[in-house]
């Protein structure tokens, strides 16, 4: 076993399929193949399940992955010390639902270990995919919120999964409008204030089940809905047609505009906002340092003033 067939199987893990992998290894898909046959012949285990429609990776895959990522980072630790803070390319990835202070964080990361080669990923993206990029370790954190309508149905994918969720904070329900929205000057709104105005809320594609929903109350009746799948086109509709949707109230105004604000709603309830991690996966350096980052920005439910950023709203 090699440190370069560990990078190779890793790198096939993350990309999905061998092809592209290769292309991006800059090797031959036959030799990309054979170098990963090798090792598992030589680990006694399967690694990838190969069928017409791609590859993924068996449940003793998971196991083994977390172990060459483990060692991987041991290594990058060792060519640090001893050949440099340039020694390889630096990759991290997490995947999020639609929070600006996890974008916020991902900026801190790069500003801090940025260099002249790195592969960061940030995916903001549908709560199913945020689980399965963790459980696939295409992520190391993932990003999602938890309440009491979703949370037996979600751990019960965690579990299965071998996945762990780690709170954060407890935010309380908030709306997102426009500064020029009809109840922009009320303290508290209520649903039946909100009525006549359509609710935005992230499409959740062939999983759009009330449970993966990135908005707390999924299940309570509206007249009008839309549905979106980006942060941007959100906000451009909340602003164009006095739209409104529920969320945790954490606004960045650098990230997001001026011409969004957060006003609390008048329904109980709360999103417990939390990272989710794979149990076999150690965190790395990049990970601690993201999640340290995201602490800047989250004390006790309520984002931080930082220097270069608007203070955040609830």
């Amino acid at each position: 076993m090699t440190l370069q067939q560990l990078r190779y199987v890793t790198a096939v893990a993350e990309i999905g399929t061998i092809t592209e992998a290769a292309d991006r290894l800059f090797i031959s898909q036959p030799s990309l193949t054979n170098a990963i046959h090798e090792l598992e012949k030589e680990m006694g285990i399967q690694i990838f399940h190969r069928t017409n429609k791609g590859i993924s990776l068996s449940k003793e895959g998971e196991d083994f992955l977390g172990y060459a990522r483990q060692v991987l980072e041991q290594a990058a630790i060792l060519e640090d010390k001893y050949k440099g803070s340039d020694a390889g390319k630096k990759q991290f990835c997490v995947s999020t639902q639609h929070y600006s202070f996890a974008v916020n964080a991902f900026v801190d990361l790069i500003k801090e270990y940025g260099q002249d080669e790195y592969d960061f990923c940030l995916r903001e993206t549908q709560t199913y995919e945020i689980i399965e990029d963790v459980a696939q370790m295409r992520s190391e954190i993932g990003i999602l919120f938890l309440n009491d309508f979703n949370e037996a149905v979600i751990n019960k994918i965690l579990k299965s999964r071998d996945l762990e969720f780690h709170a954060l904070f407890v935010a309380t329900p908030h709306v997102f409008i426009s500064r020029n929205h009809p109840l922009a000057d009320q303290p508290v709104i209520t649903n039946e204030q909100l009525t006549p105005y359509p609710y935005l809320s992230f499409e959740q594609g062939e999983h759009n089940s009330f449970y993966f929903s990135e908005e707390i109350f999924s299940v309570s009746e509206r007249k009008k809905n839309i549905r979106v799948r980006d942060r941007a086109t959100l906000f451009n509709l909340l602003i164009g047609l006095n739209g409104y949707t529920v969320c945790s109230g954490v606004i960045d105004k650098n990230l997001n505009g001026k011409d969004i604000i957060a006003v609390p709603l008048a329904e109980e309830g709360d999103m417990r906002i939390g990272y989710i991690t794979h149990r076999k996966g150690m965190m790395s350096r990049l990970g601690n340092t993201y999640l340290e980052a995201l602490g800047n920005y989250i004390k006790v439910g309520q984002p931080r003033r930082t220097p270069g950023h608007s203070e955040q709203e609830r």
